[in-house]
């Protein structure tokens, strides 16, 4: 099943895509206690809240955002990029401008950022950036406003979103110089799953 899962997905990439496989074993609910769910959701928090997560996870102003140790300070992007209601720049300049959409790696010191898929914003619900631990934890246990997700959904979500090409791949190894979100894919999708196992704690 998984074999013919990778081979459709060969077909349906762009020649040289590389497949980020990763593995949603989810352990029983309840099978995690409250302070280990809490350290879990602390190594989560640590991956959403880095630049290369958060800085596209904006609010409704649809501005992303430059931060990080490649920026001399944290700012709006540059170049008055508005994203517009769309999320993806529609309304003035594309993301995909510059976020082209390829499978070809994008390792120079000046290379644009690229991913598989159409480059866009988070939806508004989503909102990371500059958000406490705290409130991104709300945010991410709430289905109203995750996408309509339970915790193992969320885990899939990463683990989809990856085999694809898309941002969360991306995140853990986003070439050139940027620094990389901390960890890897599989380590987080395992976090948050024993987030999940544990209730979903939040911090207070």
């Amino acid at each position: 099943m998984i074999r013919a899962a990778l081979v459709m997905l060969s077909l349906v990439l762009p020649a040289g895509a590389e497949v980020t496989t990763s593995v949603v074993a989810p352990p029983q609910e309840g099978s995690v206690s409250r302070e280990d769910g809490l350290a879990a959701w602390d190594r989560v928090h640590a991956v959403v809240s880095h630049p290369r997560c958060a800085n596209c996870h904006v609010g409704a102003d649809n501005i992303p955002m430059w931060s990080g140790p490649e920026y001399p300070q944290t700012g709006p992007h540059g170049m008055n990029i508005d994203a517009g209601d769309s999320r993806i720049g529609a309304e003035t300049l594309p993301c995909a401008t510059c976020h082209v959409t390829s499978s070809a790696p994008a390792n120079g010191p000046n290379d644009a950022p690229a991913a598989m898929i159409d480059w866009q914003l988070a939806p508004v619900d989503m909102i990371w950036f500059g958000q406490s631990s705290a409130q991104i934890c709300a945010q991410m246990s709430d289905p109203a406003r995750n996408g309509g997700r339970d915790w193992i959904q969320l885990a899939e979500h990463l683990r989809d979103d990856a085999a694809h090409g898309g941002f969360v791949a991306w995140g853990f190894a986003p070439g050139g110089a940027r620094q990389p979100a901390p960890g890897d894919l599989q380590s987080h999708i395992d976090d948050v799953l024993k987030w999940g196992a544990a209730g979903q704690p939040c911090p207070e």
